[in-house]
């Protein structure tokens, strides 16, 4: 990229097939880790389920980060061990702080299981300001109708989280935040909100061109600060993450994100010998869990980066 050009880098994400179940994940990557306080995001789907079959991602752990979770297509059945059981729809927000220590699942239910159903969405991961890494989990459900809309000429926006284009989010956040679902017609155009000093956007369907490139399906693209104008090439669906960045650095390792290895290492051991003190069973499923996804003894290195996707 020439020194001109608000592009700074365009990541390709890994794909994996989890069984039916496309995930591809944008974050981190070995080039960029994080884009302001968002340390992870996977695209799920969009994925069609005959009947009989969903999405069954077990009990497992979270600390000092927050999950926030959008769908487009389908229904997902959210349990956490402070005892809430949601399902989110297209349009709703999940917003789960983990803080010193949550166990959650998401799985399709009872009645989409039956019938069978298309899930299309995205969940991604912000990490938490320090001071607030060890504070307690929390989770709050947003319907679609408390979530901002804005409309402009053949462009549609919702401020998923944080603030963006004059309005705010009810979602939660924590640090400044940028998060924007948006739908543009062909030859439309939008600028990215200038306030939020790293950005980055990823292109569900269509194509879009900015800055000379042309950025099309499943690709996320990280813009330097500076005016960024996108415009439709055909209809699309995008999403626009960013914020300001985090203070100071972040390890993820597995499902754990936090500011020190000690941290995660005792979530580790924690999660290993099952302790209900830091990490609580889920009422209502408490027969599975994921297990660690190697010896509890090997201590984490620091600087290690491992995420995996556990169903």
């Amino acid at each position: 990229m020439n020194a001109a050009d608000p592009l700074s880098l365009v990541i390709t994400p890994r794909s994996r097939d989890l069984g039916g179940f496309s995930v591809r994940r944008a974050l981190p990557d070995g080039r960029r880790r994080m884009v302001g306080p968002f340390i992870f995001f996977d695209h799920m789907g969009p994925a069609d389920f005959p009947p009989g079959h969903g999405i069954d991602v077990r009990p497992h752990p979270h600390i000092a980060l927050a999950t926030v979770t959008f769908l487009f297509e389908g229904e997902i059945v959210h349990r956490d061990s402070l005892g809430s059981h949601q399902a989110i729809r297209p349009g709703d927000v999940n917003w789960m702080l983990a803080g010193h220590g949550i166990v959650h699942s998401e799985r399709t239910g009872p009645e989409l299981r039956q019938r069978g159903g298309r899930l299309h969405g995205i969940q991604s991961w912000v990490a938490l300001p320090t001071n607030r890494e060890g504070a307690a989990p929390s989770f709050v459900h947003h319907p679609a109708a408390t979530i901002p809309r804005v409309q402009r000429p053949g462009v549609d926006l919702r401020v998923v989280a944080g603030t963006a284009y004059g309005h705010e989010s009810p979602v939660g956040v924590l640090s400044p935040t940028l998060y924007v679902a948006a739908t543009l017609e062909a030859g439309a155009a939008l600028e990215v909100d200038p306030q939020h000093p790293e950005r980055a956007v990823y292109v569900l369907a269509g194509k879009i061109a900015v800055a000379g490139h042309e950025l099309g399906e499943g690709t996320m693209a990280v813009f330097d600060r500076g005016s960024v104008e996108l415009r439709a090439l055909a209809a699309t669906r995008l999403v626009i993450v960013g914020g300001a960045a985090v203070d100071g650095e972040r390890h993820i390792w597995w499902n754990f994100v936090a500011s020190s290895v000690e941290q995660m290492e005792q979530a580790k051991q924690d999660w290993a010998v099952r302790n209900e003190a830091r990490f609580p069973r889920i009422p209502g499923d408490e027969q599975e869990f994921i297990p660690l996804p190697e010896d509890p003894n090997r201590p984490i290195r620091p600087g290690e980066s491992k995420v995996t996707f556990n169903p």
